[in-house]
Parts: structure tokens; C-alpha cells; sequence
């Protein structure tokens, strides 16, 4: 009787143990990313048919911070004809804290046409604002541009948002809401997942999600629609970004993710 009474006593410890268990995985702050230190994602672009470039975003771990801090180094270049037109060499470097998302600074080195900006954005979440500071290149004379614009206490840029998203929960018929600064007034942009479809890239067949930024504000001075592609698996990666603007389609497609993602193709 007392050997009957003790294996219940543990088969209902090890219940609440196990239910105890599920509830922390399920509220945890800061499970498992979807990407670490070191990876690498190579894209190729497209104007309409014509090839118009590359794209990189490399993610780091900056050293030396406290708490663990991560930067995206984000490279654009031109190519071929598309070159001869539009010349662009690009270079965004975000940091964001990976625990929050939150971003910390972005520093934007951009060449396009006759088109030189150096901006450095730094996003003071304890003051609530943003500070901005720019160079225009192209006008040597020109005064530095300085600004500071309130921000909530966290904030994403341009490049992080991408992380954010990936790391959220994906479901069709679902938004995720987030706030983006660029330097000037934040805009709360909903990710809306449409659709979870299989689609063929340059790594194999995939399973995605696709889903549209749509932004409340106009962050964005230039009309027109975005797709992006998430593969559905653990890595999120953006398989395919696409822009319909005034000017036609461009888009990116990963051609190349260091270290190499395991492929879904089993449908779920």
C-alpha cells in the first residue's frame, strides 16, 4: 500500500514537473534564435529581368559588450548594365540587442548615383529619443545635419526589423506589429502572414510564409508593395524579398546562407 501511495506521489510530481516544465518553454523571455553569430546571407537582385546586383548581411557578435550585443554588416552593390545606369555601393551596419530587439544604432554609408550620405543613427532608448547625424558628401559645403526625435523606450531599424520578424511565431492569418525609426517619426509597421506556400529557390524547394510590411504613416516616400518569403523552419531565413514600385519589380533572392540551413520539403 505505502509502494502504491509513493509511485503516485511521483507520477504527479513528475506531472506538475512536465506541465511545470511546458509553461516555462512556453513564457520564457529568451528561447533559442532562429540565427547566430556568423551567418552569412548572399542575395542576388533582379530589376525585371536584368540582373542589377548583390546583397549581404553578415551577423556578428560585437566584442566586449555587456550584455551580448550583435551587428549586421549590410552590403548593396550594383552590377552589369544595371551599373552603367545606377552605380550603388551600399553599407548599413545595425546593432540591436538579441535578448530585446531593440535597436541601439545604425550607421548608413550610401553611394548611389551622385547620391553620398554618411548617417550615423543612435536610438537612446533611456532618454527616448533618436539622435541623427548626417554628411552629405555629394555637397562638401553643406552644414552637418543634426537631429533628435522622441522614439518609444525600443525601437527597430530598417535591418533589424528583418531579426524581429524572424524570430516571431508565424501563422496565416496573423500580424505582427513593430515599431521602426529611420532617424525621424517612428511608424508602426503590421506584418501581415498571407499565405504558407512552396516555392523554388536557388537552395532547393522550400516551404514559406509570405507575408507583407504594410506601414501606417509613411515611412516610405515611395509608393508601392513588398513580399518577402520566410522559410518555415527553424532558421526563418528570407528567401525572397520582392518590391512592385514606379519603376518595375526588383528582387532579391537568396542564393547562399552560411552555415548551410537543413531544408523543409516534408510539407509541414
Amino acid at each position: 500500500m505505502r509502494i502504491k501511495k509513493l509511485l503516485v506521489t511521483m507520477a504527479s510530481a513528475v506531472a506538475l514537473w512536465a506541465a511545470a516544465s511546458a509553461l516555462l518553454a512556453a513564457t520564457d523571455p529568451h528561447p533559442p534564435l532562429p540565427f547566430r553569430p556568423g551567418e552569412t546571407l548572399t542575395y542576388d537582385v533582379t530589376w525585371s529581368i536584368f540582373p542589377a546586383g548583390e546583397v549581404t548581411a553578415t551577423l556578428t557578435r560585437m566584442e566586449g559588450r555587456a550584455p551580448e550585443t550583435y551587428e549586421v554588416i549590410t552590403r548593396a552593390q550594383s552590377q552589369g548594365f544595371v551599373s552603367l545606369l545606377y552605380k550603388v555601393e551600399n553599407e548599413f551596419r545595425s546593432v540591436f540587442d538579441p535578448r530585446t530587439f531593440c535597436s541601439q544604432q545604425i550607421h548608413k554609408k550610401i553611394n548611389e548615383g551622385r547620391r553620398h550620405k554618411d548617417t550615423r543613427i543612435v536610438f537612446e532608448g533611456a532618454r527616448r529619443v533618436a539622435v541623427l547625424d548626417e554628411l552629405d558628401l555629394s555637397k562638401p559645403d553643406a552644414p552637418p545635419k543634426h537631429a533628435e526625435n522622441a522614439i518609444p523606450p525600443c525601437v527597430t531599424d530598417v535591418v533589424t526589423a528583418f531579426y524581429y520578424v524572424r524570430r516571431q511565431p508565424l501563422h496565416v492569418g496573423e500580424q505582427i506589429r513593430l515599431p521602426i525609426n529611420d532617424g525621424a517619426k517612428t511608424y508602426e509597421v503590421s506584418v501581415e502572414v498571407q499565405a504558407r506556400e512552396q516555392i523554388q529557390t536557388p537552395l532547393g524547394p522550400r516551404f514559406a510564409f509570405r507575408v507583407e510590411p504594410k506601414v501606417f504613416g509613411g515611412l516610405y516616400t515611395r509608393k508601392g508593395r513588398m513580399l518577402i518569403w520566410f522559410s518555415d523552419d527553424e532558421q526563418r531565413l528570407p528567401l525572397r524579398i520582392k518590391a512592385s514600385i514606379s519603376v518595375g519589380t526588383i528582387t532579391g533572392t537568396l542564393k547562399s546562407a552560411s552555415p548551410l540551413p537543413t531544408p523543409n520539403v516534408s510539407g509541414r
